[in-house]
């Protein structure tokens, strides 16, 4: 692949593995000294030098956003530290930044990811890509909402969804409207009132859509492995509703990425 543009992220900036396995994005590969890296219909590839890691891309203004490279995560894990259950989790997986995903693509994923595992996610990804994108040089862009509306749940079980296929095709048709596309806007509590309201999200899948997709921080995923960190350190419980009410009181705007530190460190490293 050739690219028009290109920039520099310092190592001390980012850890390219840790934030692309983290499992808040499906949609990238890895090469043999780095990455290429996909959202939407663009792509970035990024190779790792001594020092930094280059950022090679058509669109260098949506991918230093994507990555986040305007937030201080400095300031951030400083602040986050102040809370000891922190320290081994930002020791170990520091590097993680949250990214700035293209809304739909998220969407679409992560209502495959629930009850799912990150290869069989991927791999659904990729196939939807692959199937029903635009080529675009050398990748498949992910299909447009338009494009979309017109899969059946056959396509969808093709593409490894199984029983949420039905969901899926009822969500495309919930978000034909576009007006998914301003909800942003919305206090966090009336944005997943929205989501939870649509077909197959859930709780978590709204949470990591709130995340991932819209930039919300003030809100904590809670799955098998946070459940298990809140049971260790904080009290028995096993509903998630609580849990996830607690651990947002306690973390507040700082909660997205106190979860994904805490879920990188006990799902690759137990507490």
């Amino acid at each position: 692949m050739k690219f028009k543009n290109s920039f520099y992220i310092h190592k001390t900036e980012i850890d390219f593995l840790q934030t692309l396995s983290c499992g808040q994005i499906f949609s990238y590969k890895q090469t043999e000294n780095g990455f290429l890296v996909f959202s939407g219909n663009k792509v970035a590839k990024v190779t790792e030098n001594q020092d930094n890691f280059l950022v090679e891309t058509d669109d260098e203004g949506y991918f230093k956003n994507f990555f986040d490279l305007e937030t201080d995560y400095s300031k951030i894990k400083a602040e986050l530290l102040k809370h000891p259950v922190l320290e081994k989790p930002i020791g170990f997986g520091g590097g993680i930044r949250i990214l700035r995903q293209d809304l739909l693509e998220t969407i679409i994923s992560f209502v495959i990811s629930a009850n799912n595992n990150i290869k069989r996610i991927t791999n659904s990804v990729f196939f939807l890509r692959q199937n029903f994108g635009e080529k675009i040089g050398d990748f498949y862009a992910f299909p447009t909402l338009e494009k979309l509306s017109c899969l059946t749940e056959e396509d969808f079980r093709n593409a490894g969804t199984g029983y949420r296929s039905p969901q899926l095709v009822k969500l495309i048709s919930q978000l034909s409207s576009k007006e998914f596309l301003t909800w942003g806007n919305l206090s966090s509590d009336a944005l997943k009132a929205k989501l939870i309201s649509l077909s197959g999200v859930g709780p978590k899948v709204a949470d990591c859509i709130m995340l991932f997709g819209y930039g919300k921080p003030d809100v904590f995923p809670v799955d098998t492995w946070i459940e298990k960190v809140y049971n260790q350190y904080f009290e028995s419980c096993t509903d998630r509703a609580k849990i996830r009410r607690n651990l947002v009181d306690k973390f507040k705007n700082l909660s997205g990425y106190a979860q994904q530190y805490l879920f990188f460190y006990q799902r690759n490293k137990k507490i």
